[in-house]
């Protein structure tokens, strides 16, 4: 007797690829030939694999047809999505960091489908330069004489390097030999620039006779690096930027300073924890200053250097500059941004990452009140709900200790532990708008701050509930 009689009569029983691909005439215009033919033979493979392992199998032509449509639908579905950030970290790397304001998107979008000035100066009608779509404007916010641009930060700290310290030493204290997101570390990034790292001070305290110390012939430099995302506490001893570009001065050398972060704007002033600007850091004496677009300043992912006009020349005129240039689109976000500053009554209004940090707690409790009987109802029995207060992250390695006040949805499971609670996070993160939150000490939190699309939250608690069932 042979056992694998009826395996082997359903699969004779399966439709040839050619008669399926008849039923599909929508999907193959949508995907082409090629591609529903792979969908239809990899479902049929599928089918072919559960017979043979004694498995039950849905084997009519519609059934094979769905299988292989949802399998197009599937491979078609984009991988980099819309999220709602509930994890109570606003400028989250993993995320996207940084939401662009309207003005930003509408921009972006026009360079975006039509030929554009990018590199055309209209009133000379000649070739023109990229930087010229944000210069003026990033210096009259920053104060400096000139600026470029560039993809990022560790870029614009690595061009600055190349350029005005290549083959030369620069002191760098060892409290800043920082390491951040993606294994980037200032030390190896200064080797790679081709200058030699010269390491002073302690991990805690470095002081300015350390610096003066170091100063040698081949010194190309002095250099301060935002910490990003630590800070040391207790006994510790930085010297300031005037100090340091005082004897910068002195001794002949140009005074960088890779700010991080980026702010344009007194953080005080909207009730925010303090972090220096960038205008009062070349105040205070920096010749060159670097920091990131996409952080603090809430524009587009990019690297901005700025300071006096004879080394950003030279730096604007290093090679590698090209290969590290930012396209059209990122341009246009930008510069949109930029002008945004130049009103302070509207800035928090229209720009996201300022709204989101400036947002009342006030708002977000009265949120968290509305969203707790429905969530309640859509997680009930298996999970209790309540409204909590708790505290949010800047995030991105801005102000990394400092925290403000936020309110969360607070779930626990009604039995179970940590299990449960990676159930629920798995189930809200497989909803059509993938909801992130943060599991920590036996609980699941959904930090408000961020949820402005309030509506979008609401309409998927019926899919959460079935996918929970």
């Amino acid at each position: 007797m042979n056992d694998n009689k009826p395996a082997m009569d359903s699969r004779r029983a399966l439709p040839s690829v050619d008669a399926l691909l008849q039923r599909m005439a929508a999907a193959v215009e949508r995907w082409g030939h090629d591609q529903a033919s792979r969908a239809v033979r990899d479902a049929l493979a599928g089918i072919r694999h559960q017979l043979d392992q004694g498995l039950a199998a849905e084997i009519s032509a519609d059934a094979i047809r769905r299988r292989a449509e949802d399998a197009l639908l599937a491979g078609d579905q984009p991988t980099l999505r819309p999220v709602l950030n509930l994890t109570g970290t606003v400028l989250h790397t993993n995320l996207g960091r940084a939401l662009l304001p309207a003005e930003a998107v509408a921009a972006m979008a026009a360079v975006a489908t039509s030929p554009s000035t990018l590199e055309f100066d209209l009133d000379a009608g000649e070739r023109g330069e990229r930087d010229s779509h944000v210069e003026a404007l990033i210096c009259e916010l920053a104060g400096t004489e000139a600026a470029t641009v560039v993809n990022n930060n560790a870029a614009a700290v690595f061009l600055v390097l190349n350029t005005l310290a290549l083959g030369g030493e620069v002191p760098t204290s060892r409290g800043e030999l920082v390491e951040i997101g993606g294994s980037f570390r200032v030390p190896e990034i200064m080797a790679r620039s081709g200058c030699r790292l010269v390491e002073i001070g302690t991990t805690n305290r470095t002081h300015l006779k350390d610096y003066a110390a170091a100063i040698g012939e081949r010194t190309a430099l002095l250099m301060r690096v935002h910490t990003s995302n630590y800070r040391i506490e207790g006994f510790t001893h930085a010297v300031d930027a005037k100090a340091l570009a005082a004897l910068a001065r002195e001794r002949g050398l140009p005074f960088v300073v890779d700010m991080g972060s980026g702010s344009l704007v007194d953080f005080t002033a909207l009730g925010l924890p303090d972090e220096p600007t960038v205008a009062a850091t070349v105040a205070e004496g920096a010749d060159v200053v670097t920091f990131s677009g996409d952080k603090l300043l809430g524009g587009p992912q990019c690297g901005i250097i700025a300071g006096h006009r004879a080394l950003i020349e030279r730096i604007r005129k290093n090679p590698l500059k090209r290969a590290l240039r930012l396209d059209k689109m990122t341009l246009a976000a930008l510069a949109e941004v930029l002008k945004l500053y130049r009103n302070p009554a509207t800035l928090c209004e229209k720009l996201p990452t300022l709204r989101l940090l400036t947002r009342p707690l006030a708002d977000i409790e009265a949120q968290a009140q509305r969203l707790l009987p429905q969530v309640a109802s859509a997680l009930a029995p298996r999970f209790q709900v309540a409204a909590v207060p708790c505290r949010s992250q800047i995030g991105s390695g801005a102000l990394p200790v400092e925290t403000v006040p936020s309110a969360a949805l607070e779930i626990t499971p009604a039995q179970g532990g940590d299990g449960e609670l990676r159930q629920l996070a798995e189930a809200l993160r497989h909803l059509p708008v993938p909801v992130l939150g943060r599991i920590s000490n036996g609980r699941l939190l959904l930090d408000l701050r961020c949820l402005e699309t309030e509506d979008v939250f609401v309409r998927q608690l019926a899919p959460l509930r079935e996918r929970l069932q």
